[in-house]
């Protein structure tokens, strides 16, 4: 069997994973070909160095429209993950004590790089996880903006100072970084979610152990390799694969004093609750059951082509996705216009030019995504358009989930109770706003929700009353540009502090207060009374 790997322009991305090999083309889009497995293997990148792992036990990255295999991930040893923690330890002194304006002139310089090889980043995305081009470019694009807002962390980072809080007395706090922190990045963004963690975490002064998604960790391997070009120094970040052994050895690790996470509600709360017990910070985005209220005023072409691109975009595959909509009185016939522009959609390999959403990300997802349908329709929902059974030619063993639309939907199906993570739009009927409302503030996820119409009066009461953390009015999408953060909630998230904007920072670093005093005490007597702001 051949196995498969994205080939890249330019600059090879070779010390990261040994790659001999000769090149092909399936449909238009262009692979080389090896055949040693060994050459295929993906590296840990520890203390500097990209270093291949001793485990003789790895995961298969298989090509979600072709199958073909394009790398295997080694699950990382113990001892090789604690050297990793090791090196970001080591490396810590140092780097805290480096001044923020070289800090951020790191970042200033990842942006840069990350723009020049942001198709070579998307290529690798696509290869891996199969979303198209353009979405692979906007995956990019949402991380670059984070590294954008961290080359500000002179400012963000900025402590308060009060002058004179008493006679002679002056009391200041700064923002000092915690120590070594790490991330547990999801498969659905590969490089925008990597993205979120370290570049701010390292700014603040900290060192960082990554642990990418064991399906697609190509495009954190990437950004490393672009993170040490830019200057970052060996040590300050450090990237090992595996799954629940190298989880839970995050949790455990007494080094590691803080744990981002993206991914499901499962794994999410056993990270939180493990490793909080251990006395860890952890900011956890879990799962989601995003809603879309369409009011009868709202204008009809502009909803539903937003409802068609939030709903079947990425395959269904965001944290962020629309998942259900709750049309409300004389939007329902609204319904049929809803499914002909999912018809219009081409289903394609990502890499093809005209794909509009490519394969979801393995076998086992299609299974669940196409069993969750299947419980709908047994439990009396209407199937208004069935993508099941859609079949691209060239592409015959791919993962491939065409959009789906089930109406009639109630609150009590399964299929509206779990996070399907598929092109599936679930439409649900209200006769009012208050009882739409009613519907999304039930549901036991928070991350976002959004409504659809031209009343300020309907917009006011839906962004008051919603229980969500991010609210759209008019945007179906409604994820903040990193100068605010990411603020999911209810069950979508654990922690006090989110992602990015000033929590993201707050998150990464911890306070110290400095009272301090520099008057003439020779004069002053022994007084074991409270020390109070009174003048004396």
């Amino acid at each position: 069997m051949l196995q498969f790997s994205l080939r890249r322009s330019s600059q090879s991305f070779k010390s990261w994973k040994i790659s001999s090999s000769s090149s092909m083309v399936i449909g238009t889009c262009h692979y080389s070909t090896s055949t040693n497995p060994s050459s295929l293997r993906v590296r840990n990148l520890i203390g500097g160095e990209f270093v291949d792992s001793q485990s003789t036990a790895t995961i298969d990255i298989l090509n979600p429209a072709t199958q073909e295999l394009v790398s295997q991930v080694p699950l990382t040893t113990n001892e090789e993950f604690k050297a990793a923690v090791s090196a970001a330890k080591q490396a810590f002194p140092s780097w805290r004590n480096t001044p923020v304006t070289t800090r951020q002139r790191v970042m200033f310089k990842l942006q840069e790089l990350i723009r020049r090889d942001t198709d070579k980043l998307a290529k690798n995305i696509t290869m891996e996880q199969g979303k198209t081009l353009k979405d692979a470019q906007g995956d990019v694009f949402r991380g670059l903006e984070v590294v954008e807002h961290a080359c500000g962390m002179g400012t963000l980072q900025m402590g308060e100072f009060v002058a004179n809080v008493s006679s002679g007395i002056d009391t200041y706090s700064i923002r000092e970084p915690l120590g070594v922190c790490a991330g547990i990045c999801p498969f659905n963004f590969p490089a925008m979610i990597p993205l979120w963690m370290f570049p701010i975490a390292v700014t603040c002064g900290n060192t960082f152990v990554l642990k990418p998604s064991e399906k697609d960790p190509g495009a954190s391997m990437i950004l490393a390799e672009l993170a040490m070009e830019a200057g970052l120094p060996k040590g300050v970040l450090n990237i090992v694969h595996g799954t629940n052994d190298i989880v839970n050895n995050i949790c455990d690790d007494k080094d590691i004093k803080a744990i981002s996470f993206v991914g499901s509600n499962t794994a999410g709360m056993h990270i939180y609750s493990r490793a909080a017990a251990k006395g860890k910070r952890v900011q956890a985005n879990l799962g989601a059951k995003n809603h879309a209220i369409i009011m009868p005023d709202a204008n009809v072409d502009a909803t539903l082509n937003a409802l068609a691109a939030a709903g079947f975009g990425a395959a269904g595959q965001r944290c962020m996705a629309l998942s259900t909509a709750v049309f409300v009185g004389e939007s329902k016939p609204w319904i049929d216009g809803l499914v002909e522009r999912a018809q219009g959609l081409k289903v394609n390999a990502g890499c093809e030019p005209d794909a509009d959403l490519g394969p979801v990300i393995s076998k086992q997802a299609k299974e669940r995504i196409c069993r969750l349908i299947q419980t709908g329709v047994e439990s009396g929902a209407s199937l208004m358009l069935d993508g099941r059974k859609i079949v691209v030619p060239g592409y015959e063993e791919g993962n491939f989930v065409g959009p789906t639309i089930l109406s009639n939907v109630t609150s009590d199906m399964e299929c509206y109770k779990e996070e399907i993570f598929g092109p599936v739009l679930l439409c649900m009927q209200a006769n009012s706003l208050e009882e739409a409302i009613e519907i999304v503030n039930r549901n036991e996820y928070g991350n976002g929700a959004s409504i659809f119409t031209t009343s300020g009066v309907a917009a006011r009461k839906f962004q008051n009353e919603i229980e969500a953390g991010q609210v759209g009015i008019n945007v179906p999408i409604p994820v903040p540009l990193p100068f605010f953060s990411f603020t999911g909630s209810k069950a979508s998230f654990a922690g006090d502090l989110n992602f990015y904007g000033k929590a993201g920072v707050q998150f990464y670093t911890q306070i110290k207060t400095v009272t301090q005093q520099w008057k003439d005490l020779q004069t002053q007597g022994v007084s074991l009374a409270m020390p109070t702001s009174q003048k004396t």
